[in-house]
């Protein structure tokens, strides 16, 4: 009974963690509400943003609409959750369309996001960014 109801705790956070992150993807530039305050997201090769203040501003401050994410595989384990998807409609504040497609590697901590690594065509991020 112990081990199933251990089994039965991990299985419903899990399953809290998948919904959390669909929320993520689906609220576009609101994003802030599921964030710990001291949040970390790193983009390999790009960059890494740090606090709730940075990751709004400098990461997603250049973005006029998130447009969709279109989630194509979502799979979890404990504190993680890593999604793959693509972007649909998102569009920057100079009118470029920046349609990359993702896979999101994401840490949670007490039901928020702690840490995410971002894997992205960096090279059309550059494109689109460097004006």
């Amino acid at each position: 009974l112990n081990e199933q109801s251990r089994d039965e705790r991990k299985s419903g956070v899990t399953l809290y963690n998948i919904e959390l992150i669909r929320k993520v993807l689906a609220s576009g530039l609101d994003i802030e509400k599921y964030l710990t305050g001291y949040a970390v997201w790193t983009i390999p090769g790009f960059g890494s943003y740090e606090g709730k203040e940075e990751i709004s501003g400098k990461l997603l401050g250049p973005m006029e609409s998130m447009g969709n994410s279109v989630v194509t595989n979502i799979v979890a384990q404990g504190d993680y959750v890593v999604a793959e998807s693509y972007a649909e409609n998102r569009i920057t504040k100079t009118g470029k369309a920046y349609n990359n497609t993702y896979c999101h590697v994401y840490r949670i901590r007490d039901g928020l996001i702690e840490h995410v690594t971002e894997y992205a065509d960096t090279a059309l991020a550059r494109d689109v960014f460097s004006s």
